[in-house]
């Protein structure tokens, strides 16, 4: 399913991309249910916009779909309000801050990405806000090891309010290739320091031009071969 999803992603942020609004509300006919969710998170973490995925559900003519949010923009609250203009419709929806789910009958689908639209249009100083990356700071060369990651692995669950840990970094690019066209493979390097460590950029598909780079990432461990290693999921990359 996560294949799948990475390869609708890929497919659906050519499109929205080329329509640049201020949320997404999507349909595919041939999306599992199972996906969604992934497919939401991707495009809102690549455009910084709430985004609602649908796929059919179990029961005929209905859709389940996954939404995600950015700070500033209640999800459910909006989900909320443009359900109230749907009169008649049978629609169900839970959730919180930064993430919800509802089923919604297929006729509606139309109405509903109209009002989700227009009802995040409302909130106009979130959307304009300047993107922000918080982070935990840098992690020291000997900090990057296996105990770590395991530890970090299984601290959570993680959620709204109690967010996984990320790192940043000045670091060398040693070694970089692209897989599948779509991921970044990297080994990257701290300034003077010998040993190199493994990174990965999932839906990162071009390579960094210069030596240096600054990394967002998450600590994790990368299970290869019943080989288990500390891998750095790099989430932003910044270079001049």
């Amino acid at each position: 399913m996560r294949a799948e999803a990475e390869r609708e992603l890929d497919r659906a942020v050519v499109l929205v991309e080329e329509r640049a609004a201020d949320a997404y509300c999507l349909f595919n006919d041939g999306w599992h249910e199972g996906i969604v969710g992934l497919v939401a998170t991707g495009i809102r973490e690549k455009l910084g916009r709430p985004v609602v995925a649908f796929a059919r559900a179990d029961q005929p003519g209905t859709l389940k779909g996954s939404a995600r949010s950015v700070p500033g923009i209640h999800i459910r609250d909006v989900i909320a309000a443009a359900v109230e203009t749907l009169p008649g419709s049978m629609s169900k929806f839970g959730g919180h801050a930064m993430a919800a789910g509802l089923t919604l009958a297929e006729q509606d689908i139309d109405a509903f990405r109209r009002a989700f639209v227009t009802e995040v249009g409302r909130y106009s100083q979130a959307l304009s806000a300047p993107d922000i990356i918080e982070t935990d700071g840098g992690l020291e060369a000997e900090e990057v090891n296996l105990e770590l990651a395991e530890i970090l692995r299984s601290a959570g669950p993680w959620g709204q309010g109690f967010p996984e840990p990320v790192f940043d970094n000045e670091l060398r690019v040693v070694e970089q290739r692209l897989l599948k066209g779509r991921h970044l493979k990297m080994k990257l390097q701290y300034p003077g320091m010998p040993a190199t460590f493994d990174a990965i950029a999932f839906g990162y598909p071009e390579l960094i031009p210069g030596p240096m780079a600054r990394f967002v990432y998450r600590l994790d461990v990368n299970e290869f071969r019943r080989r288990r290693s500390p891998q750095l999921v790099v989430e932003h990359i910044h270079y001049e």
